[in-house]
C-alpha cells in the first residue's frame, strides 16, 4: 500500500535526505585513481557519526557497509573492498541514512579521473533520464510517466535500462510502496498523487540490460561486461510539482 506523507513527515525525510546529499559530495570529492572502495566507506561511516544519523544500509538484511560502491560493470550492490580505483574506472556510490524514525536515500556516478567518451555519455545519460523522470513526478500523472520518461532517454543513447531492479517509495522503511520500474508505457500504472514520496533511480547499462548476481550474494553486474551507471534522488510529490529531498538546496523541481 502506498502511504502518503504529511508536509511534517516531508520535512523530516527533507532532513535526512540532505545529510545524504551533504555525505556524498565529500565523497565524490574523494574519488580519484588510488582510494580504495574500503577507504570510501571508512569517510562514509566517520560522517555519519560526526551528523548523528545511522547508515541505512550497514545491517539491512545483513549487509555489512555503510556504502554500496559499484565500479564498471557492478550495476548496483557492489561491496567495499580493498580494490584501488584506476584511472577510467566509474564508480557508483549509492548511500542512505536512517534518523528519527525516517530514511533517505540517493546515488551518483562518478568517473575516476580521466574516463572514455562512452563512459561520459554513459553517466551523462543516466542522469539526464533521472532528471526527466522527476519532471513526471507529478499529482495527476501515472507511475508509467516516469517510467517511460527514463527509458526513452536511455534507449534513444543506444544504452538499456536495467529491469531486474527498480526504485520505490521511501519513508518510515526504506522500501516502500510502489515499485518504480525504469522502463513502462507513459499513462499507465497507478495515479501519482500529492504526499507520496519517491526513490526515482535509474540503472543504466552501456550494452544489453541482463544482468547477474556475485557469489557473494550482493554485488550486480552486466553479463557482458559493459560498463553500468547508477543515479537516485528522493523526490516528494507536492501540489507545487516535485520536490528533491536529495540536494543541499530543496526547491520544487523546474525542468
Amino acid at each position: 500500500m502506498v502511504t502518503l506523507k504529511l508536509p511534517a513527515e516531508i520535512e523530516r525525510l527533507r532532513e535526512n535526505n540532505r545529510i545524504v546529499a551533504y555525505i556524498l559530495e565529500k565523497l565524490k570529492e574523494k574519488v580519484k585513481p588510488g582510494v580504495t572502495t574500503l577507504q570510501l566507506n571508512r569517510q562514509a561511516e566517520d560522517l555519519v557519526r560526526k551528523k548523528g544519523v545511522k547508515a541505512a544500509f550497514k545491517g539491512y538484511q545483513g549487509y555489512p557497509y555503510a556504502l554500496c560502491t559499484s565500479v564498471n560493470e557492478e550495476v548496483v550492490h557492489g561491496m567495499p573492498s580493498g580494490r584501488e580505483l584506476q584511472e577510467g574506472d566509474i564508480i557508483s556510490i549509492d548511500f542512505g541514512v536512517f534518523h528519527q524514525g525516517y530514511y533517505g536515500d540517493a546515488a551518483i556516478t562518478v568517473p575516476v579521473g580521466r574516463i572514455s567518451p562512452e563512459a561520459q555519455l554513459l553517466i551523462k545519460v543516466t542522469e539526464a533520464s533521472l532528471y526527466d523522470a522527476i519532471n513526471q513526478a507529478r499529482a495527476g500523472n501515472r507511475l508509467g510517466d516516469i517510467s517511460a520518461a527514463v527509458q526513452r532517454r536511455v534507449e534513444a543513447a543506444g544504452f538499456s535500462v536495467v529491469r531486474d531492479y527498480v526504485g520505490h517509495g521511501i519513508g518510515k522503511q526504506l522500501h516502500e510502496e510502489p515499485q518504480i520500474p525504469n522502463y513502462g508505457t507513459a499513462g499507465k500504472g497507478i495515479e501519482l498523487k500529492a504526499g507520496m514520496v519517491l526513490a526515482i533511480e535509474p540503472m543504466v547499462n552501456a550494452g544489453a540490460c541482463e544482468v547477474a548476481v556475485r557469489e557473494n550474494g550482493w554485488t550486480v553486474v552486466t553479463r557482458d561486461h559493459k560498463y553500468s551507471a547508477h543515479y537516485e534522488h528522493s523526490v516528494a510529490i507536492t501540489e507545487d510539482g516535485p520536490c528533491i529531498l536529495s540536494q543541499l538546496r530543496g526547491k520544487p523541481f523546474d525542468q
